[in-house]
Parts: C-alpha cells; structure tokens; sequence
C-alpha cells in the first residue's frame, strides 16, 4: 500500500472515529441543532467550533513550516474568491434540506453505512445517486 493511500485511510479513519465519539452519527442529535424552535441541542455547534478551530489552527502551522504545501507536495488552497451564486445557493438549499429531513450529511452517512444502520443503506445510494446527476447534468465537481 502507499504512503498516500496509508494516510487517507488513517484520516479517515480518525474523522469517522471524532463523529462517533462526539455522537455526531446520531441523526437525532443534528435534527436536535436544527429545531431552533423545540428542544434545541446546541451540541453539534460545539463541536464544529472545536473541530473548525482545531484544523484552522493545524492548517496555520502547517503552512508556516511547510511554506504552504501539503503532504503530497500540491500546494494548499487558499481562500476563494468566487461569488455567491445561484448554482451555490440552490446547492446549499438541497444539502440543508436533506440534512433537515435526514439527519445525515456525508460523513455521518458513510461511518452508519459502515454500521450497517437501516437509514444509511437507504441514505447512501440516494446520496451517491445524486451526486452523480450533479456531475452528469451541470458538471458539478469538474475543473
């Protein structure tokens, strides 16, 4: 196996593991966060600010003594400057839909396909059914 393919896997791995622990793969808990108006669980803001300022803090010190390049030698992004557009707003519109109704958003749904959870074997498919019409019909996710 590759160094590469070896440090995808332990990084994924390590995300899988942190949604687990943080009970971040309970689709109860993100519709939690999202009923502003019921029960409200702030948890899942906790734990994306952590998560959000782990990495921001990792990426500047990363780039500081690597001089902005990643661990396979491509250069880091920077920031974008692309503008807010109708293609990313009904984009947004669809994800935060279906992460309403669901509870699920791709990480989550990947670690409780791995778990063989009722509600991600139905979720997944559809996930990667609509991701592939995206591709196909507007050439989303193409350079």
């Amino acid at each position: 196996m590759s160094r590469r393919f070896l440090t995808l896997l332990f990084a994924g791995i390590l995300f899988g593991a942190g949604l687990a622990l943080s009970g971040m793969t309970d689709p109860a808990k993100v519709i939690g966060f999202l009923d502003v108006a019921g029960h409200w669980d702030p948890t899942l803001a906790f734990v994306m600010g952590g998560a959000v300022g782990t990495f921001g803090v990792g990426l500047l010190v990363w780039r500081a003594r690597t001089g902005g390049r990643g661990w396979f030698g491509h250069a880091l992004p920077t920031a974008d400057t692309s503008p807010i557009d109708r293609p990313l707003l009904v984009g947004t519109t669809i994800f935060g839909i279906g992460w309403g109704l669901s509870g699920f958003c791709p990480g989550p749904a990947l670690v409780n396909f791995g778990a063989l959870r009722l509600e991600a074997l139905i979720f997944v498919p559809a996930m990667a059914a609509g991701m592939l019409l995206a591709r196909l019909v507007f050439g989303a996710d193409r350079d």
